[in-house]
């Protein structure tokens, strides 16, 4: 009985010596810990031309999330991609040629069409801006020329009228059809190039419609009613295109139809 007293009290002791112990450690203030003063400077923008340049990166950032409208607004991509669309349709070709390859062989024509006039834009604009030549006001006056030009060469004379019309500016002061705002020449630009676009489509589907006629004409009177029509001129028509040579003839004339 004793033994098992003393054993009581020896882990009752201990028991308190460890209470006691982590009560001293839990209490213990805290030591003082210098917290650094953290600095966050954004673009380290400290002096003028550092406020110049982003500025000038702002600029690109925002023309670079309005590009896709700008390409297919203001350059020939709009005319080629609704031709290579009829093409599509007029073969019957709707699943064996993917969007993806006409988009980007649109995109790369459109590319080589305009490179002049981004060239010219890129020398005399965009260059003497980024090297601090030119204002902001002058370098969009004078980068805008080039791609006006190429615009008013493709828009028709009724189309420019109507928006002319319709915003009601004043055209005495303007000396030529160049000086007009972009916001009249842009949607003239694109009417144009729609109608222009169709025209061609419409041509395109001429030889291949003359093909389904006479197809399904040898089809019906030979009473295949329930053969279609389409799945028999298919390979006529792609026999026709390639014998034609029609890429070729169709690439180089939209290509020639902007010279």
């Amino acid at each position: 009985m004793r033994n098992k007293k003393k054993k009581c009290i020896y882990v009752v002791l201990l028991t308190l010596a460890i209470i006691a112990f982590s009560s001293i450690v839990v209490s213990a203030a805290p030591t003082t810990v210098d917290i650094p003063n953290v600095n966050i400077d954004i673009g380290g923008a400290g002096t003028s031309n550092d406020y110049v340049s982003n500025i000038k990166l702002l600029i690109f950032f925002t023309i670079l999330s309005l590009l896709p409208s700008i390409l297919i607004m203001v350059t020939s991509f709009t005319r080629i991609v609704i031709v290579f669309s009829f093409l599509k349709n007029a073969m019957g070709v709707t699943q064996s040629v993917p969007n993806q390859i006409l988009v980007g062989l649109a995109l790369f024509l459109s590319l080589f069409i305009m490179a002049p006039v981004f060239t010219e834009m890129n020398d005399k604009a965009i260059q003497p801006y980024l090297n601090n030549t030119m204002t902001q006001a002058d370098a969009l006056q004078v980068g805008g020329k080039p791609l006006k030009e190429f615009m008013l060469k493709q828009t028709r004379e009724k189309d420019l009228q109507l928006f002319v019309e319709i915003s009601k500016i004043n055209t005495e002061n303007l000396t030529a059809e160049i000086d007009l705002p972009l916001y009249i020449i842009i949607p003239a630009f694109s009417i144009s190039e729609l109608k222009t676009a169709f025209q061609i489509g419409f041509l395109i589907y001429l030889p291949f419609l003359i093909i389904d006629i006479v197809v399904g004409s040898i089809l019906m009177s030979m009473g295949m009613f329930m053969l279609p029509p389409v799945m028999v001129s298919l390979p006529f028509k792609l026999l026709l295109f390639v014998m034609v040579d029609g890429w070729y003839l169709l690439v180089k004339s939209l290509i020639m139809s902007f010279s």
